[in-house]
């Protein structure tokens, strides 16, 4: 399969969860929401983000099984950059009420304003950040 036709699989599928999930629990897809769920339980409200989280880790390592060298991480990254930005993202979706997921794949689907000015804020911010990276810094 090429790497097209694995993306388009993969796009069906995320829209397909949060679709699902929508439908029977009325549950919003979006992840920092669901993590945040269970690091801050509230009881009876912590199955289904576990269930979910699992799913979502689950599917990852059995695409890593079955599809060996699909995935190539970057060499020589600092680990206190690894760490520093994923504070930075952390503090950024509990800002935005939301990440990609929330805002990008179910607020889009739904139609919601406040979700379509933070994806227009976080994709201008991937592009200008990776302008940088690549041609400033």
């Amino acid at each position: 399969m090429t790497g097209w036709m694995l993306a388009l699989a993969g796009g069906v599928l995320i829209g397909l969860a949060a679709t699902l999930l929508l439908w029977l629990t009325g549950r919003i897809a979006g992840i920092s929401g669901i993590v945040g769920g269970v690091l801050m339980p509230r009881s009876g409200d912590v199955a289904w983000r576990g269930a979910f989280l699992i799913g979502l880790i689950g599917a990852g390592a059995a695409y890593l099984w079955l599809v060996p060298g699909a995935y190539t991480p970057r060499q020589g990254f600092p680990p206190v950059l690894l760490v520093a930005a994923g504070l930075l993202v952390g503090f950024g979706t509990r800002m935005g009420n939301g990440c990609t997921s929330g805002h990008g794949v179910c607020g889009l689907g739904r139609l919601s304003v406040r979700s379509f000015a933070a994806v227009l804020t976080f994709m201008a911010t991937a592009v200008l950040t990776t302008y940088i990276v690549r041609h400033v810094a």
